[in-house]
């Protein structure tokens, strides 16, 4: 972009803050975190590079703010709570049988080890599975049984990476819902 179109350009600071966050989801999710440049993400958005440090404060703040806008367990969680255990067996299973539909969790299992990023990864498994699945659960030791069912649910897409999808059988989702039920009981 030249002098001339930057100066014909009306300034909107929510549309190039949208540009940003569009480009850098676009590229983190087709690159994975550390293959992104601040310099593409400045130029996929058609704007200044020294903006994504004025709204963002960094690249590991922008992809924070890529995290925040990704999906969260609810969908699971939507329901009885008697049948919880086998929404997330069923959910699991789905996991360990294809890649995330979501572009970003696949940048995410590739990109959580970043140094840059690891605080931001853990805060969202926190924010985005763990804290919602305790609150649903309630009662005791709600965090504990959270983080055990979160456990097996990220050991599926674990599993998957390792040793490739796999379609699951009824007896794995019967499997996984008996696993999930001990996870969850309160003790």
């Amino acid at each position: 972009m030249n002098n001339l179109q930057m100066e014909a350009r009306p300034r909107d600071r929510a549309a190039t803050r949208g540009r940003l966050l569009a480009a850098a989801r676009s590229l983190f999710a087709e690159h994975g975190y550390e293959h992104v440049t601040v310099r593409m993400i400045a130029a996929a958005a058609d704007a200044n590079i020294a903006l994504v440090g004025r709204y963002f404060g960094s690249k590991a703040g922008l992809f924070g703010e890529v995290l925040a806008g990704e999906p969260t367990i609810s969908r699971v969680l939507d329901g009885d709570p008697e049948g919880l255990p086998r929404r997330l067996a069923e959910h699991t299973a789905r996991r360990m049988h294809t890649d995330p539909e979501n572009p970003i969790l696949r940048c995410l299992e590739r990109s959580a080890g970043h140094p840059e990023i690891q605080d931001l990864v853990h805060g969202r498994v926190r924010t985005a599975l763990v804290d919602p699945l305790a609150t649903f659960l309630g009662g005791p030791d709600a965090q504990a049984r959270a983080r055990l069912a979160v456990a097996v649910i990220l050991g599926g897409g674990a599993l998957r990476r390792h040793l490739g999808p796999e379609e699951p059988t009824p007896a794995d989702v019967e499997r996984l819902t008996a696993v999930f039920e001990v996870c969850l009981a309160v003790r």
